[in-house]
């Protein structure tokens, strides 16, 4: 009987261990990407075509959303949602478009509507 109660007891405390093993740092509920990134940006609509080797990009969390704040008069990327996971995501809105961001690094190639936004950025 003590054997079977031990037992029940380090499943208890196994199991209770395991229960609150969250991941605490998922960006769907936290500003992990939130922040400035620096280096190259670009984009282009047709008409205008505008780069910077030394640009910057800000991640803005709003609400479960997050907006992509360029420099140099770039227009921002608005209302990215993103899906809980590790802290890393990637989106891919149209063939060919993809936004990878971790707590270091910011890559976009975006196409939109005849838009393209770029960035290879590292955390500021």
């Amino acid at each position: 009987m003590k054997k079977a109660l031990k037992l029940f007891g380090i499943l208890s405390i196994a199991l209770l261990f395991l229960a609150s093993c969250d991941d605490d740092d998922d960006p769907k509920d936290n500003n992990v990407f939130v922040g400035t990134y620096e280096g190259a940006i670009g984009y282009t609509n047709g008409d205008e075509s505008k780069s910077n080797d030394n640009g910057e990009v800000t991640v803005v969390k709003v609400g479960d959303k997050y907006n992509f704040r360029f420099s140099d008069g770039i227009p921002s990327i608005k209302d990215v949602e993103i899906e809980k996971g590790e802290n890393k995501f990637e989106i891919d809105w149209t063939e060919g478009s993809i936004i990878t961001i971790d707590e270091s690094n910011l890559n976009i190639k975006m196409y939109k509507d005849g838009e393209a936004w770029t960035a290879n950025c590292k955390r500021k």
